[in-house]
């Protein structure tokens, strides 16, 4: 039978001092956010909203 013993190395240390802390996940919180409130992309904007005025034009012609 094995027995496994875990002991921490100096490099799971370094890993847990660069952690990013409270502060660093507020500012990605913050970043996240202005970037989807202020998205000048809009795409219901875009969408179309009935006939042109080309389909108008030939809809006029027949009557």
């Amino acid at each position: 039978m094995a027995i496994i013993t875990s002991v921490p190395s100096p490099a799971a240390a370094e890993t847990r001092a660069a952690r990013p802390g409270l502060l660093h996940e507020i500012r990605t919180f913050w970043q996240l956010f202005f970037v989807a409130a202020f998205d000048p992309y809009r795409p219901e904007q875009h969408y179309m909203r009935g006939p042109g005025p080309a389909c108008r034009a030939k809809d006029n012609g027949r009557d």
